[in-house]
């Protein structure tokens, strides 16, 4: 991301429209819209939105089979002795 092109306000976003679109369609880059300052909503074109929702779900089937891969070799261990170790080791108090 280039902070000078890709972080703009929403009033020279909506004022400059069809040059951002251009823009995002040949960077690949999406734009950070700005109100009073402050990032508001990030804007990206329509094929960058279609990648990132196939990478999502590709990571996520990847997810699911790493973790059946994990049960199958029993690398599992029970949900309450992992809780009681993990609130334990960072000293956080557990109410039952």
């Amino acid at each position: 991301m280039k902070l000078t092109r890709d972080i703009q306000s929403l009033s020279v976003f909506k004022r400059d429209t069809a040059k951002f679109i251009r823009q995002m369609k040949k960077t690949g880059q999406p734009i950070v819209l700005t109100v009073n300052g402050k990032a508001e909503m990030v804007v990206l074109d329509a094929e960058s939105y279609d990648f990132l929702r196939k990478k999502d779900r590709i990571e996520t089937i990847e997810g699911i089979r790493r973790g059946r891969e994990d049960v199958k070799a029993g690398r599992v261990r029970d949900a309450e002795e992992f809780f009681d170790e993990m609130f334990a080791k960072y000293d956080i108090p557990w109410d039952e």
